[in-house]
């Protein structure tokens, strides 16, 4: 049996060389696009012509074969420049990912060649209303040369940049899971920028409504052949989101501060930059940031050791690292949840009453770590945390939502 390719590293140098001009390009418009709600249509246009979206597409298949580490630290400055685009771009790498740790075939080499060209995928996994815990409403219904998709899903990230929709979705004829990939550019379709949340306002997680949607023969895979590490990845994209707010959270502190003018008479310096007390909060902000941004690199590394080992026969082995890459995401997801949006709280301690303006925008930074630490909720992420420390109890790797009994 050949061994499969492996996205193991690309160089940084080239890598930064790439992307940071482009992220510094991004920054340059997020407190605008925040203002006056703006999708960040542009932007994400940008990032495709890039190649940002085949970061971990292996370099013999025309990608950059970046590592999980890297993916992440990338995912972490672009956050740091707009937090809504990783999110935005979160069900895409996770359906890359997902055909990485399929064997190859043509036609695993068929979407490699979507996303060279500049396709993304978006996401359409949750249902709302009344539905009960377990069920799933969106359905899938063979047809003589493919499927027809039905359903209606919410928080639907990324949908109205992507050229394609992850959906869960089960089976009308068997109650089978399955994913389908279904193309948005039809009729059947429909796409609304609804999300009202207070923050992440701009990721694109609406209500998406499929009626009579055409899916590919090829393009409905069984739920249960998703990539083990699933889980620990979708949240290690929400990881490097609050990892890239804290560092947004320090830059506007270092660049408060240091061009600050007003003083108080009962302060401690002539010069607000020399005050210490305001230098001990831009120094906590720093290091809550460092510590966030630490424990999600760590964790990234449990993923690629899973990643790497995904094709190997030794169960116990892959199990024991699966295990490994969810507590290591648990763990961090603890960390980054309580420090981001306390830094985001205490950089209004640096600076002063002017900051809190609208026109600052300085309130997105508390208000999207917010979001994005409520996703997943970390209460039973500790617990799960806990209960293996203690008790060795394996964390669940697939849950659901909806409404109890």
């Amino acid at each position: 049996m050949s061994q499969p390719l492996l996205s193991t590293g690309a160089d940084e140098a080239q890598l930064a060389a790439r992307f940071r001009p482009l992220f510094a390009r991004i920054a340059e418009g997020a407190r605008d696009r925040e203002r006056s709600r703006t999708l960040p249509h542009e932007p994400i246009q940008w990032l495709k012509a890039a190649g940002f979206g085949t970061l971990r597409i292996p370099r013999e298949k025309g990608g950059f074969g970046a590592s999980l580490p890297q993916l992440f630290a990338l995912l972490t400055e672009l956050a740091e420049a707009d937090s809504n685009l990783p999110q935005a771009l979160r069900a895409h790498f996770a359906f890359v990912e997902d055909r990485l740790n399929q064997p190859d075939s043509p036609a695993r080499d068929r979407w490699f060649q979507r996303f060279l060209d500049g396709e993304l995928v978006g996401s359409g996994w949750t249902e709302i209303g009344n539905v009960k815990l377990g069920e799933v409403n969106t359905k899938v219904t063979p047809q003589a040369h493919g499927w027809r998709l039905e359903g209606e899903k919410f928080y639907s990230t990324g949908t109205l940049f992507a050229d394609w929709i992850d959906v869960f979705a089960q089976r009308s004829d068997t109650g089978d899971d399955v994913i389908a990939l279904v193309s948005t550019h039809q009729p059947g379709v429909v796409r609304e920028d609804d999300w009202d949340g207070f923050g992440q306002r701009l990721t694109g997680s609406g209500t998406t409504r499929f009626s009579a949607a055409q899916v590919e023969l090829e393009h409905v895979y069984d739920f249960a052949s998703r990539f083990r590490y699933q889980t620990a990845f979708y949240q290690h994209v929400l990881l490097a989101t609050l990892a890239g707010i804290g560092r947004a959270v320090l830059r506007d502190a270092r660049e408060g501060v240091r061009d600050r003018r007003r003083v108080y008479s009962h302060g401690n310096a002539s010069q607000v930059r020399q005050d210490p007390q305001v230098l001990q909060v831009v120094g906590q902000i720093a290091a809550w940031a460092w510590a966030t941004e630490a424990s999600v690199q760590q964790a990234a590394h449990a993923l690629q050791r899973a990643y790497e080992a995904h094709a190997a026969t030794d169960e116990a082995r892959l199990q024991a690292l699966n295990v490994t890459a969810e507590i290591d995401a648990d763990r961090a997801q603890v960390i980054a949840s309580e420090l981001v949006p306390r830094a985001a709280t205490e950089l209004f301690n640096a600076l002063g009453a002017s900051d809190t303006r609208l026109s600052k925008a300085l309130d997105r930074h508390w208000r999207n770590a917010r979001t994005v630490a409520s996703h997943n909720p970390v209460i039973y992420k500790a617990r799960a945390v806990g209960e293996w420390e203690v008790n060795g109890k394996t964390p669940i790797f697939v849950w659901q939502i909806g409404n109890g009994e």
